[in-house]
């Protein structure tokens, strides 16, 4: 580390603000080598502890853009829109947005990555269908959406360098939660990928990285912020995650019940945040707007131009699209195991960390960087706060096991898991309130 590198560490170390040449510099050196990742980490903590301002996070975002290469969508005629979502228990949104929104006339690129932890990935959702491509080349993304508006597929290495790198130490070094650094690492992929408009999902509660509403939009205002300095639409939705977004959880699962959500018959909750999204997204394209905007999504659903977006979709990278009339041809469980109540009671609330932790646990997520997920493991919930009242005995939900084949590391005893399960649900005497999945918009 020269000692200029090394006097601008210090300077933010001891909380002072850092000018752009400086973040620059240190971007740069993180990217061809200069810094060690001892002393990057030195950095994380600094930033993690100290802090950045919104203009130091705008700038160290250009400078991780600039890091690599970018994605030029002019040649796509049309409004080209992206999404983010900061990740959450059961959220499946992107598989049943992009398909919705593409049938409505919106193009959809999208840049997906692989879930850590509890959270899973759209990318690891997608992998699930049987010979489903999720590496495409740059050059046959664009002609993807050129043909039918719609692709999603893994970052390639050549966009935002800096990221991968920081984001692999960000893990190590304890500082995954640092808001600056959250807001960073996702708008450089989202300005990077070129798209007209932005829309970001930022989940809140027990089953997101943001716990609290005052830390969700915290993050969601800073990048707005950044997106607005670079030029792009952009809109965030704070969206509840203390109950898991609709009934499933694990790979195949959620694709099955995208799938589902496609052909106009999937959960309450997932449809209302996917016609949010979705209604967002058509009137940043002014396409429609308001209710109208509603009622046009609505109908792509219904009349299955939607679900027929995802088999086209599919078909263009190499899978099985009949699974979109024949979900039963996604991995299956080798069994499936009832959780019953032993309380009778209405479901107020189900804690999302711990069904998502008790899907790791059965193989739906992974507990390293890079370690396999199954396709078939996860839990299905038959039991919500919607749902009836609960008599002891009824059952709450379902432990998808996986084949062994599909068995990466030891699954913890069934009774266990069970009790666990059991515990993730809070109970009342009246029917829980309804509560909003909206909760906030930042423009």
């Amino acid at each position: 580390m020269t000692r200029s590198i090394l006097e601008v560490v210090r300077r933010k170390r001891d909380g002072r603000e850092l000018t752009g040449s400086e973040i620059d510099h240190l971007v740069e050196s993180i990217v061809d080598g200069t810094l060690a990742d001892h002393q990057i980490g030195a950095l994380l903590m600094a930033i993690y502890l100290r802090g950045l301002t919104e203009a130091e996070t705008a700038e160290l975002t250009r400078a991780m853009v600039r890091s690599g290469e970018t994605l030029d969508l002019r040649s796509i005629v049309g409004f080209k829109a992206d999404k983010h979502s900061t990740g959450g228990v059961g959220d499946k949104v992107t598989l049943v947005l992009g398909p919705l929104v593409a049938a409505a006339g919106v193009k959809f690129p999208k840049l997906s990555g692989r879930g850590l932890a509890h959270t899973g990935g759209t990318l690891d959702k997608l992998e699930s269908i049987p010979g489903m491509r999720v590496d495409l080349t740059l050059d046959e993304l664009l002609d993807q959406v050129r043909h039918i508006g719609l692709a999603v597929t893994g970052q390639t290495a050549e966009l935002v360098p800096a990221d991968g790198i920081i984001y692999a130490l960000r893990d190590q070094t304890a500082t995954v939660d640092s808001i600056p650094l959250i807001a960073s690492s996702v708008m450089s992929k989202k300005i990077a990928a070129g798209a007209d408009g932005i829309v970001l999902d930022v989940k809140c509660g027990s089953g997101a990285f943001m716990k609290t509403l005052n830390s969700a939009r915290e993050l969601a205002n800073l990048m707005v912020a950044i997106g607005k300095s670079a030029g792009k639409r952009t809109v965030a939705m704070i969206t509840s995650m203390d109950t898991p977004l609709g009934n499933a959880i694990g790979n195949a699962l959620e694709v099955g019940e995208a799938i589902q959500t496609l052909h106009g018959s999937g959960p309450a909750d997932l449809e209302a945040e996917v016609i949010a999204f979705g209604s967002c997204i058509v009137e940043m394209a002014g396409i429609s707007a308001g209710e109208d905007a509603q009622s046009l999504l609505r109908e792509k659903l219904r009349d299955g131009s939607a679900a027929a977006k995802l088999a086209e979709m599919i078909e263009w990278q190499g899978g099985d699209s009949r699974v979109v009339d024949q979900p039963s041809l996604l991995p299956s469980a080798q069994r499936v195991i009832p959780v019953t109540s032993s309380v009778a009671g209405y479901v107020q609330s189900i804690d999302g960390l711990s069904i998502g932790m008790i899907g790791m646990d059965l193989g739906a997520g992974r507990r390293a960087k890079g370690e396999p997920v199954s396709p078939s493991a996860g839990v299905v919930l038959r039991a919500k706060p919607s749902s009836a009242e609960v008599q002891a005995g009824d059952v709450l939900a379902e432990l998808h096991m996986p084949p062994d084949h599909e068995l990466h590391h030891p699954i913890p005893p069934l009774d266990e898991l069970q009790e666990r399960l059991r515990r993730a649900y809070r109970f009342g005497s009246q029917p829980a309130p309804e509560s909003p999945s909206i909760l906030a918009v930042i423009h």
